[in-house]
């Protein structure tokens, strides 16, 4: 499979794993699951054609391990971002002492009134590095990026949660936790 291709179907799967798992009638367990057999077959069903090989390439090289495998092999889930009621059961973490979080000039100023929202999601994302946080951001347009002060956050009481795939996760940050130079 191409990288374009791996690309459009990855996008696919993102859709339907974590938004709009009605548009090809499968519906996800309570932990966003689905079995990967009945995921497949409504694909196909969907105009969709894609073979257990092509899901586990997707799955393997896919760089921001959006996608797990349950441990036999037997379903899928996204790893976060869900705009669907799921509870992915991660336990609660302790974070390091600094996070990091991409966005977008024009977001700044709400940002500094309100802090860091889940927005449609259940929570916001949060990264370990700069790196993955400016790539976040420049999904959008030039991307700026914030340090969140994490390990304080965590002191005075704010959960966070480590996903499967190293994103760190909190119902929203307050102002006053963030940096915005």
């Amino acid at each position: 499979m191409d990288e374009k291709a791996r690309t459009n179907f990855s996008k696919f799967l993102s859709l339907v794993l974590r938004h709009r798992p009605e548009a090809i009638g499968i519906r996800l367990d309570g932990q966003g699951w689905i079995a990967i057999d009945t995921l497949l077959a409504q694909c196909c069903a969907h105009g969709r054609d894609i073979s257990r090989p092509m899901l586990d390439e997707i799955v393997a090289t896919n760089s921001k391990r959006r996608f797990a495998v349950s441990e036999d092999g037997l379903r899928i889930r996204a790893s976060q971002g869900h705009s669907v009621k799921v509870e992915l059961g991660y336990d609660a973490a302790v974070p390091p002492d600094v996070l990091y979080h991409g966005t977008v000039a024009e977001a700044i100023r709400s940002i500094r009134a309100r802090g860091l929202d889940r927005m449609r999601r259940h929570h916001v994302h949060l990264s370990p590095d700069t790196a993955t946080a400016q790539a976040v951001g420049a999904r959008r347009g030039k991307p700026v990026v914030l340090r969140v002060h994490a390990g304080r956050m965590h002191r005075d009481g704010h959960c966070f949660y480590l996903s499967a795939n190293g994103v760190w996760l909190t119902p929203a940050v307050p102002p006053g936790y963030i940096d915005f130079e």
